[in-house]
């Protein structure tokens, strides 16, 4: 029988016949090469040294199954030692939760020193380490709260996710937060909501129109296209990489039931003309903000002005599950939709391992289906199961605490570059905020002036050789691409501007993890480029 939860006294034999008590500890495992090597931890009286912490555990008496403890102690997980079983005299027993507890506080911190070793800041060289375009920025928390809800062994969404939800809500300031197992899901989630039957009249239905844009990234527009509306393109403005305001009036038609966007790159677009638009025409607005968590317009957190929104949590991300999304509403029908097109396409909205939440299980009668059949299994809407993992959730919860910390490097890291490349201006067009917009930068794009004569990809190849990472806009422009073929959507006026993106645009890092190092460098290398090509082009 496993001695661990034992209560337990040392005692060491000594040269001269006698024995020595060292202080009391707990068996909390053994060794892997001789199991009569127990794994112990020290118990101590709570003192200023020690105090309840990721490293120790308060032990009192209503903790022992057996045993006596005159005093309440801690369970000190940072000092621990193997000692043969034949040394040890058990004077008590800790009761199931109470081991537990301790096992579990043992591994976590175990985690948490792990993250201390492996996530240390590397050196930097230049030219030899990889500046990455964007990343994730990991610590202890994040490694001992994934640890923590795997010893749960719930897996599904449980009560990490539930904390993240709720956390996550009360910093959009927002009622209804539902993760998903990415921004793409999320888009899909919060589209296909809109098309759901429960909304009568205002539900988008197959051949109504949808305004957005090209230049940016697919799954904002595929769940158009899915879910059998039409995606109207409209031009870009350059240097905001945002809908062109001045156009959108002229994508309006009869069939125009929606504006679907997302915020470029964090950067908000124009919300006063948006909103205003929307308004005039009776239009859902959904923004996608994948790209823009933390951004603000006129004070106020993107995501919030619109029907309906969404986030994404890739390690690319302003926080990072791994994968993950989220989509949020104040609009309570929506939020019970989007659930439903989340979780099967069910009408009931109990949490997984719950039952009877609404307390009428066996008492309705839907569709065609026998009066009382049970609710749990009854299908509003052709949905999908699109739900995270607990493990996700918790690794997200973690980040929330960097958060406003990681927003503020990405604006210092934005403010940087647009300093350090000022004087690149002659050949290229740096991003600029939209007018009462406060951006959370998730790229700094840049597009090569056509005057310049330089070629997009020269530039990248030689920033590439030099280990510097960039992407080009995503798609660049969405209907010239080969998936396209074929589809059923409608331009209003041209994409010029599209195409200028698709052709000369780029965009290199701002994410926290890149220091002023390799922002030095990034700006370095881009300056001497175009200064050595200008002097070949003049050539």
């Amino acid at each position: 029988m496993s001695r661990v939860g034992e209560i337990v006294l040392v005692k060491i034999p000594l040269a001269s016949g006698l024995s020595e008590n060292i202080s009391p500890a707990v068996v909390i495992g053994w060794s892997e090469k001789n199991s009569k090597t127990l794994k112990l931890a020290r118990i101590s009286a709570q003192s200023d040294s020690y105090v309840v912490s990721s490293s120790a555990t308060l032990l009192t008496q209503a903790d022992l199954e057996s045993g006596t403890l005159k005093i309440a102690c801690l369970v000190l997980l940072d000092k621990v030692a193997f000692i043969d079983a034949h040394f040890l005299t058990a004077v008590g027993k800790l009761k199931r939760e109470k081991i537990l507890e301790i096992l579990r506080t043992n591994t976590t911190h175990a985690a948490g020193m792990f993250a201390e070793y492996q996530y240390t800041e590397a050196n930097f060289t230049p030219g030899k380490t990889a500046v990455p375009v964007s990343g994730k920025v990991l610590g202890a928390k994040e490694l001992q709260y994934m640890v923590d809800a795997s010893l749960d062994g719930w897996l599904t969404t449980g009560r990490f996710n539930n904390a993240f939800e709720r956390r996550l809500a009360d910093f959009l300031g927002v009622r209804y937060v539902l993760t998903t197992n990415s921004g793409s899901s999320a888009n899909l989630l919060a589209f296909a909501a809109l098309t759901s039957y429960k909304l009568g009249d205002l539900a988008i239905m197959a051949g109504d129109e949808v305004i957005t844009v090209a230049a940016g990234f697919p799954t904002t527009v595929n769940p158009i296209l899915q879910l059998g509306a039409i995606p109207v393109f409209v031009d870009v403005d350059i240097p905001t990489y945002n809908i062109d305001i001045a156009k959108i009036n002229s994508a309006v038609s009869e069939k125009t039931k929606a504006i679907m966007l997302a915020h470029t790159l964090g950067n908000p677009y124009n919300l006063d003309a948006i909103m205003s638009l929307a308004k005039k025409y009776n239009l859902w607005v959904i923004e996608d903000c994948c790209d823009a968590l933390g951004a603000t317009y006129n004070g106020q957190s993107v995501g919030t002005f619109g029907d309906i929104a969404t986030l994404s949590f890739y390690p690319a991300h302003h926080i990072t599950m791994g994968e993950g999304g989220a989509v949020f509403t104040n609009n309570g029908k929506l939020k019970q939709i989007v659930e439903s097109f989340r979780d099967w396409g069910r009408d009931c909205y109990c949490e997984p391992g719950k039952d009877n939440t609404c307390g009428q299980r066996y008492c309705k009668k839907l569709g065609d289906l026998p009066e009382g059949y049970d609710h749990k299994y009854t299908y509003s809407h052709l949905g999908y199961n699109l739900k995270l993992s607990d493990m996700q959730a918790a690794c997200g919860l973690a980040q929330m605490d960097s958060l406003q910390q990681f927003i503020i490097q990405r604006k210092n890291n934005y403010n940087y570059l647009r300093h350090a490349l000022r004087n690149c201006e002659k050949s290229l067009i740096l991003p600029e905020a939209t007018e009462n917009s406060d951006p959370s930068w998730f790229g700094f794009p840049i597009t090569l002036r056509e005057e310049s004569g330089i070629k997009r990809v020269d530039l990248l190849q030689y920033l590439d050789r030099n280990k510097i990472g960039t992407r080009l806009l995503f798609a660049g422009n969405l209907t010239r691409q080969p998936y396209m073929k074929g589809m059923n959507y409608r331009v209003a006026g041209k994409l010029k501007n599209t195409d200028i993106v698709m052709n000369s645009t780029f965009w290199i890092g701002t994410y926290p993890g890149l220091t002023r190092d390799m922002l030095d460098f990034m700006a370095e290398k881009i300056g001497v480029f175009l200064e050595e090509n200008a002097i070949s082009n003049r050539g």
